[in-house]
């Protein structure tokens, strides 16, 4: 487990990570927690006290990681930017995201190919998709996401470009 404090920090103009609030983790600290790691990995601990898990460290280059908190877990926290938070953080070993079932029923209802090609996304790519369907708040927002994600396999698009041509279809009408 590392402890350290950390400031609550917001990018102005950063691309897709523009108004993300976040703390930095120093590329020293990294290491202590997942050695030689690059890539984002999850972590568990506690903010201020308060426990959580399966939170993504995103790198940002030269081993350096962010981890981002939105606006829920600052109402939780009862910090703002420029905040300084006590954290304690360690490597989330049990952190898993399952495939949901409707989802599974969806892709291979339609072709054994798109459940092979949801498969073979990097684990952390498949977590995109899992998680934007499941944090649908209703029942029609979940089936058309799940569609929109079916026929993103169908088409060989990743979560981004996904995105990027739902927008682009909403803006059209």
């Amino acid at each position: 487990m590392v402890d350290f404090s950390a400031i609550i920090l917001r990018f102005d103009q950063k691309g897709e990570k523009s108004g993300w609030s976040y703390i930095e983790l120093p590329a020293a600290l990294a290491q202590q927690i997942k050695p030689h790691e690059k890539r984002s990995f999850r972590v568990r601990g506690t903010i201020d006290g308060q426990l959580f898990a399966g939170m993504a460290l995103v790198p940002m280059g030269d081993g350096d990681f962010i981890l981002p908190i939105n606006s829920k877990m600052r109402r939780q926290l009862k910090k703002q930017h420029g905040a300084v938070l006590q954290l304690s953080l360690e490597e989330d070993v049990d952190f898993k995201i399952e495939i949901p079932e409707d989802l599974e029923v969806c892709l291979l209802q339609e072709d054994d190919a798109l459940m092979d090609r949801f498969m073979s996304l990097a684990k952390s790519r498949r977590n995109y998709f899992i998680n934007y369907i499941n944090e649908a708040k209703t029942l029609p927002t979940r089936a058309k996401r799940m569609t929109m994600t079916v026929e993103a396999m169908a088409m060989g698009l990743d979560f981004g470009a996904m995105i990027r041509l739902e927008k682009s279809r909403r803006s059209r009408e």
